[in-house]
Order: structure tokens, then C-alpha cells, then sequence
């Protein structure tokens, strides 16, 4: 691994078989990676490029086609996991050759079946890749898939985080920040990654979500659920929205021993939205 894992979200089993992958991927070991998938149901998805493996052959493939040309020393290492082993949202890196040049910070949506990966939907900044090596990966937007494969794994998370994520969606669709400020923890912490904004306390980081609602791709009238992944401790859902220009994104939940919201963390694709736009989100975050 490149750097210390964060596990304090994560069951250890979930972990070790996480940190499992990303070792096989790194180490471009093509049968010990796809022996950590399920064979039926298998999807993998990159929510970014609109890259869509509905199998577990057209993954084979797709991993024996890329990883000969990886270049040494570069790796696929995790940064935090939280879920169990129903399922999980895994913060992770790509060094820069894996895809593209540019460096890749993803935070993945990953369901299991009898231990073994059903289903990954990966998430990412845009911008933070490189716009213009971006277009040259990306389909365009009438070629994305419509269904990410949640079907085939729906009800695979805890109760405790349907619940916490019911009730947040719900008060971020319709700007109520103070129903969002009852869900957080005294210490909590929001981030939203290709804004560049991090915001700490349930006061600054409620009116923010207020103040930024028809802004923020999930928040506002249009925001729904696709699918909800994790444990009572961490987890987090993929969000969709039909109200402005980003369809689709992923939010990571960390809970406290009081089932409080103790960190928030949004990544979704920014360029999807022009300058002007993260210019106010960033605007929006000054105190007053």
C-alpha cells in the first residue's frame, strides 16, 4: 500500500479483502484480481467515462487488455473503506498510467455476494484527471448506461444507513438545514471533493447545504437514491438528480456511536459544471 488505509469505518473482513484487490491489481496479477469476483451477477461501471462490464468475461478482457501496459511501479491502493461485507464505499487512488496520464482519486461503490465483488461503480472528479485527456476516454452522454446493476443487489446494506440516508436526502431535496444540523455530529466534518470545500460543525456545514441547494447536484427538488451501501458505521449512497447538469454521483457516509452523520463526503464529476459554478460553491463556503 502507498499509504496508512483508513479501516476505523470498516469491518476488518471487508477490509483484508478489499486491501486483498487492490494488491492483486497492483501487482497486476490478472487471475488473483478477477478470482475476488463473483462470476454471476458481475458489473463493473466507471460512472466518469461511461465504461459499462456487464460481466465477469468482459471484465477479464477488459483487465487483460490494460494491465500489460501499466507502468512500473504504478498502483491501485485504497485510502478508506467503510462498509462491511454486504457492502461498501472504498476511497482509492490510481497512479497515473493506469488510465491516462493523470493521476485518478475514485470513490468506488462495491456490493458483495458470498464474499466476492458483484458489483463496483466507480466515481471520480473530472477535472482532476484533466479535462482535455478527459474527452478523449469519455462517451459520450447518450451512451452511458441507464441502470448501474443496483437491481441485482438491492437490500445489501444495513437498516441503520437506509435510514440515515432516507432521512438526509430528504432534508437536503428541499434545503432544510436544520434537520440536516440534527443528523450531524458536534464534530463533524463535510467535504465536497471536486469543489474543494471542506467544512467542520453542524452550524457552518448546514447552512452551507442550505445556501448551496439548487447548486449542489444532490441537493435540490431533482435529487433521488440509487442505491445505498454499508454498516451502522460507514457506508454512504450513489445519488442521481434531474435537475441540473450532473446526473449522478456518489456521497460517503461515516457514522458515530450515536448514529450521527461524523463525516460527509461528496465526489461527483466537476466537469461537468463550468467555472463559474465552483466559484460560487466556493464563494458560498466564506463565513459571515
Amino acid at each position: 500500500m502507498r499509504s496508512a488505509v483508513d479501516f476505523s469505518h470498516a469491518t476488518p473482513v471487508v477490509a483484508e479483502r478489499l486491501v486483498r484487490f487492490f494488491r492483486h491489481k497492483s501487482a497486476q496479477d490478472l487471475e488473483g484480481t478477477m478470482a475476488l469476483f463473483a462470476r454471476r451477477p458481475c458489473t463493473y461501471i466507471d460512472a466518469t467515462l461511461g465504461w459499462d462490464l456487464g460481466s465477469w468475461s468482459e471484465l477479464h478482457v477488459f483487465f487483460a487488455q490494460y494491465m500489460p501496459g501499466w507502468p512500473k511501479g504504478s498502483a491501485s491502493y485504497p485510502v478508506r473503506i467503510l462498509g462491511d461485507l454486504r457492502s461498501a464505499v472504498v476511497f482509492f487512488t490510481d497512479t497515473p498510467g493506469l488510465f491516462g496520464s493523470g493521476e485518478i482519486r475514485l470513490a468506488g461503490a462495491v456490493d458483495f455476494e458470498r464474499g466476492l465483488i458483484a458489483r463496483q461503480v466507480d466515481y471520480w472528479d473530472g477535472r482532476h484527471f484533466g479535462v482535455g485527456e478527459l474527452a478523449d476516454l469519455q462517451l459520450p452522454a447518450d451512451r452511458f448506461p441507464s441502470n448501474f446493476g443496483e437491481s441485482t443487489v438491492s437490500g445489501s446494506s444495513s437498516p441503520v444507513m437506509r435510514r440515515v440516508v432516507r432521512d438526509l436526502v430528504g432534508a437536503l431535496r428541499v434545503g432544510d438545514g436544520a434537520t440536516v444540523a440534527q443528523m450531524l455530529s458536534p464534530d463533524s466534518v463535510f467535504e465536497d471533493i471536486p469543489a474543494h470545500i471542506r467544512i467542520e460543525g453542524p452550524r457552518s456545514i448546514s447552512t452551507y447545504l442550505s445556501n448551496t441547494a439548487r447548486l449542489l447536484p444532490y441537493a435540490g427538488s431533482g435529487t433521488g437514491i440509487r442505491h445505498v451501501l454499508g454498516s451502522e458505521r460507514g457506508g454512504g449512497y450513489e445519488f442521481m438528480s434531474t435537475s441540473g447538469p450532473v446526473p449522478r454521483g456518489i456521497v460517503g457516509l461515516e457514522l458515530d456511536r450515536w448514529q450521527k452523520i461524523s463525516r460527509f463526503t461528496a465526489v461527483w464529476d466537476g466537469s461537468l459544471v463550468d467555472d463559474a459554478t465552483l466559484a460560487v460553491l466556493a464563494a458560498r463556503a466564506v463565513e459571515r
